[in-house]
């Protein structure tokens, strides 16, 4: 992946990355199945390179939440399992919760990156540093975003974004090492 000037030096400022769940954690798929008790359970898929990608940004003191209009018990165990800082769920009006993360993070709104997928988070990203649609976002998303992720959601767009917040903090090498990719064998 390349990264334009502008991007690296948005990137290089976050402290704090925020996102969508539904279109972005997933591919927008969810499935109501038997609870066995005569209701129903919701059931969702989260990519497992996403989800390493969380532990390299807590590693690196990057903290993570989210912004969702839907309530659900997946995502909640998700960002617990990720170490979420911030889980907000049941708000299709987002620009109240990210005054009151803002306030509760202590950062300014140039430290936060927002990774959406359709309209309603355009407001969210109109107002960071960092805007990201996830490749499979509605055109009119990702006309408004400062970068357009490679994979869509659900699919390694949250892996994506890390790899950019990581390379331009100057990150990428550590973790390349760590792992011996790239020639670094011990």
């Amino acid at each position: 992946m390349s990264f334009d000037e502008d991007v690296l030096a948005r990137a290089a400022r976050v402290r704090l990355l925020l996102m969508d769940v539904d279109g972005v954690m997933t591919d927008g798929s969810y499935w109501h199945v038997p609870d066995g008790q005569g209701g129903l359970a919701e059931i969702k898929a989260f990519d497992s390179q996403d989800g390493i990608g969380f532990q390299w940004l807590r590693r690196f003191g990057i903290k993570a939440g989210i912004i969702s209009g839907r309530v659900s018990v997946s995502t909640e165990e998700r960002a617990r399992s990720a170490g979420f800082a911030f889980v907000c769920q049941g708000h299709t009006e987002k620009i109240p919760i990210l005054e009151e993360i803002l306030e509760k993070a202590g950062l300014d709104a140039e430290q936060l990156g927002y990774v959406g997928d359709d309209f309603t988070d355009v407001v969210v990203m109109h107002r960071v540093g960092l805007a990201i649609a996830t490749a499979n976002a509605k055109p009119e998303v990702k006309a408004q975003a400062h970068w357009v992720t490679p994979s869509p959601g659900g699919h390694g767009a949250l892996r994506d974004t890390v790899e950019l917040l990581l390379k331009a903090q100057g990150h990428w090498d550590e973790i390349a090492r760590h792992y011996e990719i790239g020639g670094h064998r011990r």
